[in-house]
């Protein structure tokens, strides 16, 4: 049976290649740009002539430069004008209701690049909007929403604002050109700090799909204990087992606090994680940088609430700081109506487009969520052709054979067993550090602390010794051996120079060799 579904995830993902050779997207995909934005002009041009998307496909509108926008400015200079020019264009077919109104019932249209100088968000309104009845607190009377979540319902031609839509393609495991009769337009939106950012994400969508993505996955539980507050847990755990299935290296960390400044995050391909404010740790360093194409998300309510400010939130540092893909939300959501993190990574690891995978994962419509990414972005659809400099080259093949590894041999009920052997044999960092993660989390620290040792053995640049180094000391203090990870990190911060990483390993020192706190006095 093992064999049976691994044979049949292979096939899917061949399937998946195979319809996307034979149907180009570049037919189904609109560019949103803003005539009142010169910039705007510019890169709807640019992500056209490197996705092959013809002239009569882009579509110009006049509107607010503003990020936020009311209402009436949505309906007046992006929604309608959009609709007029679906009608004239035939891009929607028409049903005729008795009333003499017309249903859309099918479009040619499935994907929408909205580029940077689009409004990205619509401000709640107080007053009376006509055919809007409002609904129950907290969700239903809430009339807020991204730009983009009430492009994809845009069909609709609806008046009730207040509430969600529910998603009709929420948990699908279709391409949406597959979908019978939908409707739904997939909108992305291509935008950042600066014309310069969103230049490399496009870039860098189209170089990773040819190439594949190659790299670590960062993956940052909360360990948050409150009522719903397991449930990003649980998404981001499900995220570790998916990657482990296809053989890609994880570090996990699920301390309440989010990962540390000076945590080597090094060749950083994904990235999942929650629940802070604003950008912090590793990533807010001036000097951090994903890798080309990286897809990288982290949940907090007013993550992309601007994209305009390179320190604010969450979606716009992320992309400053190379991430290709992300999502985030305009206002307040509520976490189960985010994307859920879980179904987001099963799918863009099966092949699908950023903008598929982002509204598979997403329950509710209309709502508060912005996806920032090229929408027709395929990180995961094609094996890497290996080359740039020979360093990199080989670091790339150990990864490239631990997936084609996991790939052959992920659901065998002996799958452990086989990386085991495959890692000792191989002698591949990577995979004795991704061992041990797994064994930390079965609870197996004896075994950990020995992959974790092999990986230090084994790794030949600073950071990721100094990552395998800390994991070790993380297992030692679970086995309740405070000196022999005290002797850890003191010998390490002998070897290593003064900066954000000597700093984490003093400030681990002091947690470890601090006294035990005083007995509470009995009254």
């Amino acid at each position: 049976m093992s064999n049976c579904r691994s044979s049949l995830l292979l096939l899917l993902l061949l399937a998946i290649d195979a319809r996307a050779a034979e149907q180009p997207l570049a037919p189904s995909t609109i560019v949103i740009f803003n005539k009142a934005v010169p910039e705007s002009v510019e890169l709807a041009r640019f992500y056209a002539q490197q996705r092959g998307i013809a002239r009569d496909h882009l579509i110009g509108l006049t509107c607010s430069t503003e990020e936020e926008i009311s209402r009436d400015e949505y309906d007046t200079t992006i929604a309608e004008p959009l609709r007029e020019i679906f009608r004239q264009r035939h891009w929607w077919e028409y049903f005729k209701l008795a009333e003499g109104a017309e249903k859309v019932t099918a479009s040619s249209i499935q994907f929408a690049a909205v580029m940077k100088g689009i409004p990205l968000k619509i401000r709640p309104t107080a007053t009376p909007y006509p055919g809007d009845g409002g609904g129950i607190a907290p969700i239903g009377n809430r009339n807020e929403a991204s730009v983009d979540s009430e492009l994809s319902v845009v069909a609709l031609s609806r008046r009730e604002i207040s509430g969600v839509v529910a998603n009709p393609y929420f948990q699908n495991y279709r391409g949406i050109r597959e979908v019978e009769s939908s409707v739904l337009l997939l909108a992305c939106r291509l935008d950042a700090p600066t014309a310069g950012m969103v230049r490399r994400m496009i870039t860098d969508s189209v170089v990773a799909e040819k190439r594949g993505l190659w790299g670590r996955a960062f993956l940052d539980a909360s360990h948050n204990s409150a009522p719903g507050g397991t449930v990003g847990d649980g998404w981001i755990k499900d995220v570790s087992k998916q990657l482990h299935q296809v053989g890609v290296p994880v570090v996990y960390d699920d301390f309440a606090a989010v990962l540390p400044a000076g945590f080597p995050v090094t060749d950083c391909a994904l990235y999942y994680g929650w629940y802070a404010g604003n950008i912090t740790g590793p990533f807010a360093q001036s000097d951090f940088r994903f890798i080309p194409g990286a897809v990288a998300v982290h949940i907090h309510s007013f993550s992309g609430a601007t994209l305009r400010d390179p320190n604010s939130g969450w979606a716009a540092p992320l992309i400053a700081h190379g991430a290709a893909a992300t999502m985030g939300n305009v206002y307040e959501p509520f976490l189960q109506l985010t994307p859920h993190l879980n179904l987001f990574n099963d799918r863009l690891l099966h092949g699908f487009t950023f903008a598929e995978c982002a509204y598979m994962s997403m329950p509710a419509l209309s709502w508060m969520s912005v996806m920032v990414g090229d929408p027709l972005y395929r990180p995961y659809a094609t094996s890497a052709q290996i080359d740039g400099p020979r360093e990199v080259s080989r670091i790339v093949a150990e990864w490239k054979a631990y997936h084609d590894f996991a790939m052959k041999n992920g659901s065998q009920p002996e799958y452990r067993t086989l990386v085991r052997q495959f890692a000792t044999r191989a002698r591949n960092g990577s995979i004795l550090e991704d061992l041990g993660g797994m064994e930390v989390a079965d609870g197996n620290f004896t075994a950990a602390l020995s992959y974790f040792q092999q990986a230090r053995s084994t790794y030949t640049r600073g950071d990721d010794i100094l990552r395998a180094t800390i994991e070790e000391v993380d297992t030692l203090v679970n086995q309740k051996k405070q000196k022999r990870a005290v002797d850890l990190v003191r010998n390490t911060l002998r070897a290593i120079p003064e900066g954000p990483s000597a700093q984490l390993l003093k400030s681990i020192e002091r947690e470890l060799t601090a006294p035990p706190p005083l007995p509470t006095p009995v009254p």
